[in-house]
């Protein structure tokens, strides 16, 4: 597939409130090709992402009547597209909170336009691989936990769990890899790419965040343990 030739196709929603950051967004992504739409109201911004077919979500943290941890949670409940924060909110509790939610990377104010544009091609090629892939039907299972490679769906004693794009990639590549430890540093390349701007916190979040939905006790991980001072394993 010509991805670079499909851009032309995608379509970025930019929820931002201050317009000269938000048109200074639009105008970067339309000169590498995107199409870019502006909202300034986070509640509005909201109804237009869950209604209007967008490829790449961007939003700020700080906006009128919904803030963008909320916009993020909602969306990332219906959608599995590429979702970035931008804010000018620095503090690593906002970094890992704004994950938590389900964002795929964060920004902090001020960045280069250029970056930007690098991460959201780095998130559509990846997202696009992915969703690209056919997968020949495989059952991997461990003691309790099924994964259907061909529908993408985890079962754990029976009950269907719901994981968001990178935290199914994760598990699955953890669970193909059982008992072997992995840093975090390998986990980040496998997972979020080489080209990946985030740190290591980001596969300690998506981790915690697994082991939320995974786990009878999550602070006694039985399926992903931590290695301290290695990484990660996955028990079979």
């Amino acid at each position: 597939m010509n991805w670079e030739g499909d851009i032309l196709m995608k379509r970025i929603l930019i929820i931002e409130d201050d317009i000269n950051i938000a048109e200074l967004e639009r105008d970067y992504l339309q000169l590498n090709g995107f199409k870019a739409d502006i909202v300034q109201d986070g509640l509005q911004g909201l109804k237009k992402a869950l209604t209007c077919n967008y490829d790449v979500i961007i939003v700020d943290l700080m906006l009128p009547n919904k803030n963008g941890y909320e916009i993020v949670k909602e969306v990332r409940e219906k959608l599995d597209i590429p979702v970035l924060v931008v804010s000018a909110k620095s503090e690593d509790i906002d970094k890992i909170r704004g994950l938590e939610y389900g964002a795929d990377d964060y920004l902090t104010k001020p960045f280069s336009p250029g970056e930007l544009v690098a991460r959201v091609k780095s998130h559509l090629k990846r997202y696009q691989r992915l969703k690209g892939n056919v997968v020949s039907a495989e059952i991997i299972a461990h003691r309790g936990m099924e994964i259907n490679t061909a529908s993408r769906k985890v079962y754990v004693n029976v009950r269907e769990i719901q994981l968001t794009t990178k935290e199914y990639e994760l598990l699955l590549f953890l669970a193909s890899n059982s008992n072997i430890v992995f840093t975090k540093e390998h986990i980040l390349s496998t997972i979020w790419g080489d080209d990946y701007y985030g740190d290591t916190a980001t596969v300690a979040v998506h981790i915690q965040k697994i082991r939320k939905k995974i786990e009878k006790d999550p602070s006694n991980p039985e399926f992903i343990e931590t290695i301290w001072g290695a990484g990660y394993r996955f028990n079979s």
